[in-house]
């Protein structure tokens, strides 16, 4: 809050005492809303899933809708795709192959026409590039991978430790109200953060655990509902 200090039009004493007047405005800048998405499963295929069923290995298949432990998973990922000689280059042409989920492209657009929109996803730059670029290259903040001398997989590099959270909380200090969408245990730190946050085709133990959130499994719902914030306000 600023004091704006006016002198009235005579600097006159009036009643012996200097006259002033005081006019309160208020100079913060007006809210703004902001979306955060999580990007596989709610944009695009799960990247390992397709991993796992291209090379038949089924412990691949495990995500961060089955495992909250975001280190330990990645671990495990680590180790299986060394164990089975599998590539960064392998994996990315198989990434190479897939596209967004349908309807993802128009949502995604419909959402930019009106608001900002950050990706906030657990992948990889070395990843999700092909994917991106399908989704006309929206602002996607994720982790990088350390390769070694053979081109394999040795380790990863976290942006920030649980950087969904953190993004949110960021965005927020910038006097944005946020608005998050994810599907995974890996998500709800950033959606309970957000000012309005929700479900979008979790699996069933997922929305068992949280029957506070509201989950939706079309995007024309949940573009819907994001809509009605932005209008109303949270």
């Amino acid at each position: 809050m600023t004091i704006f200090f006016i002198l009235n039009t005579l600097i006159g004493v009036r009643y012996g005492v200097l006259e002033l007047s005081f006019v309160f405005m208020d100079t913060s800048p007006p809210s703004q809303f902001l979306i955060t998405l999580d990007v596989e499963g709610v944009l695009t295929p799960e990247i390992w899933i397709a991993v796992a069923n291209h090379f038949g290995i089924d412990e691949l298949r495990r995500t961060t809708k089955d495992e909250p432990n975001y280190q330990l998973l990645m671990e495990q990922r680590i180790r299986l795709i060394n164990e089975h000689n599998i590539s960064l280059a392998d994996i990315q042409t198989i990434i190479s192959s897939l596209s967004p989920l349908d309807g993802a492209l128009a949502f995604l657009n419909e959402l930019r026409s009106t608001v900002s929109v950050v990706l906030l996803s657990d992948t990889f730059e070395e990843f999700i590039g092909p994917l991106m670029l399908q989704l006309q290259n929206p602002l996607v903040l994720c982790h990088r991978l350390i390769i070694d001398e053979n081109g394999n997989i040795a380790s990863f590099a976290e942006r920030i430790q649980n950087q969904k959270f953190e993004a949110v909380r960021a965005f927020q200090k910038l006097n944005y109200q946020v608005i998050a969408a994810g599907d995974s245990y890996n998500d709800l730190s950033m959606i309970d953060q957000a000012d309005a946050g929700y479900l979008f085709r979790a699996p069933n133990h997922v929305r068992t655990e949280r029957p506070d959130l509201e989950c939706f499994d079309d995007y024309s719902d949940l573009l819907s509902s994001i809509k009605k914030v932005i209008e109303n306000g949270c």
